[in-house]
C-alpha cells in the first residue's frame, strides 16, 4: 500500500472508504431508472455523497484535503478543458450548415432503400465524429434522415437504429467526444495513439453494421421527398475541413485543446465565408438580462453540467484512493479473477458495461471506473494507456446504445416520435434500439481482440508469456 493509501483512515475501514461511491451509484441509478438521469440531475447525488464520507472521516482536515486534492487532478482539469473548447466546436460545426451539407450529399448519391439507411449510418458517423456528440446528432439529424429515408423506401426501424448507430460510431471515434476525452485522459493517453489505434477496432464494428444495414434495411415503398431536400446544400460540407484539421492536428500529436482551438478558429471562417455564421452569432448583447450571448455561451453552456459531474466524481474517487479502500478491490480481483492479461483486459471490459448499465450517461461512468479502476488494473500488467482508454471507450459506446433509459435512447426516441408525427409516418418503438448494429458488432470486435490479443499493446517490456517491446502488437502474448 503507498503512502497516499495510509493517509485517511474510515470509520468501517475498506466499507467506509467505498461507502460516498455506493451512495453516489444510488442516486445515478434511481434518477436513472425513474427517466430522470442526467449530469446536472447527478449533482446532488456527489453532495450529499461527500457530506456523509466526511463523517466516516476519523481525521476530518485529511478527508476535506482530499477532497480538493480530487477536484484539483490534473487529468480532470484537462478533461474540462477540453470539453470547454469542444463544445463550443460542436456548436460552430452545426451552425455552419454540416448537417445540411451531409443530407445533400446523400440525396444527390441516389440512394434508396436499404443503401440510404446504410448511407444514414455513414452519415450520422460522420456528423457524430465532427461535433463529437451522439444526442447531438441524433437531434440535428433524425428530422431529415429519417423521413427522407422513410420516402426512399427505408425499412423504418432499421432506419431509425442506422440513425442512433452512426451516432454511437462517431461518438466512440471522435477525439472531441467527451467519452474519448475522458478515457484518454483519466489513463494518461496521448490523444494520437488512442485515435489511430481505436480506429481499426471502429472499422471493424462498422463494416458489421453497413452489412447488417444493407441486408436489413430496406422494403419500403419510394414516394415523394416532400420538403426534405429545401435546405440541403453543399456549402455544409466546407465544415468538414473544420473537422480533418482537429484529427489531423491531434494525429501530429499537437495537444487537444491546440487542436481544438485550431477547429473552432477554422469552423468560424469557414461558415462564415459560406454565409452561415454571422459574428454576431459567436456574440451579441442579448435584449434580456439571462438570454445567450450566443453560440460561444450555448457551446460551454452545453457542456457545465458535465463538467460540475467530473468535479464531484474525482472528489469521491480520491476518498476510495487516500482511503486504500481501492487498492484492496484491486488486490482482490487481481487474486480472485485479473490472473492474467486477458483476464484483466475481459475485467476492464465487464466492470464497464456493469457501471455503464444503470447510469444514464457514458462519459460520467467513464469518470467512476477510469481512475479508480481501468488505470490501476491496467498498470499492473503493464497495458498502454491507449489500450487501456480504448477498451473502456469501446465498452462503455456498446450497452449504452440499446437500453431505453440511457440518454442517448431516450433524446433518439423522443426526436424520432416528433419527427413522425409531423410527417405521418411510422413510427417504431424504443425498444428497437436493442438490434442497434454497432453495439453488438463492437462487442464480437471487443470479445475477439481480448481472445486473440489484436491491438493489444504494452507500455515498456514485459514479461507475459514472451517479451514485447513498447507498441508492438501483443496478440501472441494474450496469456
Amino acid at each position: 500500500m503507498n503512502q497516499d493509501s495510509k493517509k485517511l483512515e474510515m470509520y468501517g475501514g475498506t466499507f467506509g472508504g467505498f461507502l460516498p461511491l455506493l451512495v453516489f451509484l444510488i442516486f445515478l441509478i434511481v434518477l436513472s431508472v425513474f427517466e430522470r438521469g442526467g449530469t446536472q440531475a447527478f449533482w446532488a447525488g456527489g453532495w450529499i455523497a461527500i457530506i456523509i464520507g466526511l463523517f466516516l472521516a476519523k481525521n476530518k482536515g485529511a478527508y476535506s484535503e482530499a477532497i480538493v486534492k480530487g477536484i484539483g487532478n490534473k487529468n480532470g482539469v484537462m478533461i474540462i478543458t477540453a470539453w470547454l473548447f469542444a463544445g463550443v466546436f460542436g456548436k460552430l460545426m452545426q451552425a455552419g450548415g454540416l448537417v445540411d451539407g451531409l443530407i445533400w450529399l446523400g440525396l444527390e448519391l441516389g440512394a434508396q432503400g436499404a443503401v440510404f439507411t446504410a448511407l444514414a449510418f455513414v452519415i450520422a458517423a460522420i456528423f457524430a465524429t465532427g461535433v463529437g456528440t451522439s444526442t447531438g446528432t441524433v437531434i440535428a439529424l433524425t428530422p431529415v434522415l429519417y423521413p427522407a429515408g422513410i420516402f426512399l423506401g427505408a425499412d423504418p426501424a432499421m432506419l431509425a437504429v442506422a440513425i442512433l448507430a452512426g451516432g454511437a460510431c462517431g461518438d466512440n471515434l471522435s477525439p472531441v467526444s467527451d467519452t474519448t476525452i475522458v478515457s484518454a485522459y483519466t489513463q494518461g493517453a496521448v490523444m494520437r495513439d488512442v485515435v489511430l489505434s481505436r480506429l481499426p477496432l471502429i472499422i471493424a464494428a462498422g463494416v458489421i453494421t453497413i452489412i447488417v444495414l444493407l441486408v436489413a434495411g430496406g422494403g419500403g415503398e419510394v414516394s415523394s421527398l416532400a420538403a426534405i431536400n429545401q435546405n440541403a446544400s453543399p456549402s455544409g460540407l466546407l465544415m468538414m475541413v473544420s473537422l480533418l484539421i482537429v484529427v489531423g492536428a491531434a494525429l501530429m500529436n499537437r495537444h487537444i485543446i491546440e487542436a481544438l482551438i485550431y477547429g473552432n478558429i477554422t469552423a468560424v471562417i469557414l461558415g462564415m465565408s459560406i454565409g452561415n455564421i454571422q459574428l454576431t452569432n459567436l456574440f451579441f448583447i442579448p435584449a434580456e438580462r439571462g438570454e445567450s450571448t450566443g453560440l460561444i455561451e450555448d457551446g460551454i453552456l452545453g457542456v457545465t453540467g458535465a463538467i460540475m459531474f467530473v468535479l464531484l466524481v474525482l472528489a469521491i474517487t480520491q476518498v476510495l484512493i487516500e482511503s486504500g479502500a481501492m487498492s484492496k478491490l484491486l488486490k482482490s480481483i487481481e487474486k480472485s479473477v485479473a490472473k492474467t492479461v486477458r483476464k484483466a483486459e475481459a475485467s476492464i471490459i465487464f466492470l464497464t458495461l456493469l457501471v455503464s448499465i444503470p447510469i444514464a450517461n457514458n462519459a460520467p461512468a467513464l469518470m467512476v471506473i477510469g481512475p479508480s479502476f481501468v488505470k490501476p488494473l491496467g498498470e499492473k500488467f503493464r497495458l498502454s494507456p491507449s489500450r487501456r482508454a480504448n477498451l473502456m471507450d469501446c465498452a462503455v459506446n456498446t450497452i449504452f446504445f440499446i437500453l431505453p433509459w440511457h440518454v442517448a435512447v431516450i433524446v433518439w426516441h423522443s426526436t424520432l416520435a416528433a419527427t413522425a408525427l409531423a410527417y405521418n409516418i411510422p413510427l417504431p418503438s424504443i425498444l428497437v434500439a436493442a438490434f442497434n448494429p454497432y453495439t453488438w458488432g463492437l462487442l464480437v470486435v471487443l470479445i475477439f481482440s481480448v481472445i486473440t490479443g489484436w491491438r493489444r499493446t504494452f507500455s515498456e517490456k514485459v514479461q507475459v508469456g514472451e517479451a514485447v517491446q513498447e507498441g508492438e502488437d501483443a496478440s501472441r502474448a494474450a496469456l
